[in-house]
C-alpha cells in the first residue's frame, strides 16, 4: 500500500510504522508501529496523566496529534483513508514485538494502553460516550464464570456476528476494540466477515423485509433506558450498497415476518465459510467500519483463572 505524504510530512524520515494486508483476508490492513514510534509518542504526552485525558475532552485530539507527529503526519492520513474505503474499512493496529517493554507496573501499561487507543479513535473520528462504562470508552473483564445478562462476557460461547450501535439513537460509523491484558486464555479469536463477502448478502438486502423497521433494545447492564427502531439495512453507502445494523440479542420482532427473517439471516450469517479469525495481541487495536464489517468472538477454552480484559470505544466520524 502507497503512503501517501502527509500535509506536515518530511519525506526524508520513516514514518514510524509499516502497513500489510492479513493474511486470511487481506482487506484488513495490519498497521504495525515501530519501538521509536511507541517512545516518541509516551514522550509527548508524558505531561498529560490518563484522569487530565478523561476530563479535558480536547486533550484528546492533542493526544491524537502526538500519535500522528510521532509518525511524521503520515498515520492519521492512511487510517482516515482505510477507514473511506469500503475495500478495506478495517484495520489491525499493534506494535512491535519489543514495544512493550520499559513499563513499571501493569497499571502503567494499562493506561498507556487507553492513550493509545484515545489517539486512534480521535484519528478517525469522535468516541460515543458509552453508558455501560460511563466514559467515552468502555473497559470490562471476561473471566471463566460469569452471569451477565448479554453475551459480552461469556466465554464459553460463541459471540455472533453482529453489528454495534443497534439499540442507541446516536451513530456508530467504527469501533475499535483493544486487548488490554489476557491470562490463561486459548481460542477466543476474534470473529469478521465483510458485508460484501456475505454469500447470501442479496437474499436478505432484496427481502421485503429489509427495509421494514424492527424494534432494538438492550438489557439492564447497558444502561440504556429505551428502545429505537430502524432496519436492518438502514441505508446505502455513496456508492449505493448497503449499511447494516444487526445483532442477535437485541432485536425484538413484532411479528413472525420479522422473526424468522432475522432468525434465518443470523443462520446464514453464521454458516458464512468467508468468516475469518483474528488473533489480536495484548496491547494491539481491531478497528472496523462498523456498517460494512460484523464481527464477533469465538469462544474460550475453559480455564479456572481465565481472565481478559478489553477496552472499547465506538463512535462517529468527523470528516
Amino acid at each position: 500500500m502507497n503512503i501517501a505524504p502527509a500535509l506536515h510530512e518530511d519525506p526524508t524520515r520513516d514514518p514510524g510504522f509499516s502497513v500489510t494486508p492479513f493474511p486470511a483476508n487481506p482487506r484488513l490492513q495490519v498497521v504495525t508501529l515501530t519501538q521509536e514510534t511507541l517512545a516518541r509518542f509516551a514522550d509527548l504526552t508524558a505531561n498529560w496523566n490518563l484522569q487530565s485525558i478523561e476530563y479535558k475532552p480536547f486533550l484528546r485530539f492533542a493526544t491524537a496529534d502526538a500519535l500522528d507527529k510521532a509518525c511524521n503526519y503520515a498515520l492519521g492520513k492512511l487510517l482516515v483513508g482505510i477507514m473511506e474505503n469500503r475495500d478495506t474499512g478495517a484495520f489491525l493496529l499493534q506494535a512491535d514485538e519489543q514495544a512493550q517493554a520499559g513499563f513499571e507496573d501493569s497499571d502503567a501499561q494499562r493506561n498507556f494502553f487507553v492513550k493509545l487507543s484515545t489517539a486512534v479513535s480521535h484519528l478517525i473520528g469522535l468516541p460515543n460516550f458509552d453508558a455501560m462504562y460511563g466514559k467515552y470508552y468502555a473497559r470490562f473483564t471476561v473471566r471463566n464464570e460469569d452471569d451477565s445478562d448479554s453475551y459480552l462476557r461469556q466465554a464459553h460461547r460463541r459471540m455472533e456476528l453482529h453489528n454495534d450501535g443497534t439499540y442507541v439513537n446516536e451513530r456508530t460509523d467504527f469501533v475499535l476494540m483493544m486487548k488490554m491484558d489476557e491470562q490463561n486464555m486459548e481460542m477466543g479469536d476474534s470473529l469478521l466477515l465483510h458485508v460484501d463477502d456475505w454469500q447470501d448478502l442479496e437474499r436478505f438486502y432484496h427481502h421485503p423485509m429489509a427495509k421494514q423497521n424492527i424494534v432494538w433494545s438492550a438489557p439492564p447492564s447497558k444502561n440504556v433506558g429505551y428502545a429505537i427502531e430502524h432496519p436492518v439495512f438502514f441505508e446505502e453507502d455513496k456508492n449505493g450498497k448497503p449499511h447494516m445494523l444487526f445483532i442477535d440479542q437485541f432485536a425484538q420482532p413484532q411479528n413472525m415476518q420479522q422473526g424468522l427473517y432475522l432468525h434465518q439471516m443470523s443462520e446464514s450469517l453464521e454458516s458464512d465459510t468467508n468468516c475469518f479469525n483474528v488473533r489480536v495481541k495484548t496491547g494491539a487495536m481491531l478497528v472496523v467500519q462498523n456498517h460494512c464489517w460484523l464481527h464477533g468472538r469465538d469462544k474460550f477454552v475453559a480455564h479456572p483463572g481465565l481472565k481478559r480484559e478489553l477496552l472499547r470505544q465506538r463512535g462517529h466520524f468527523t470528516r
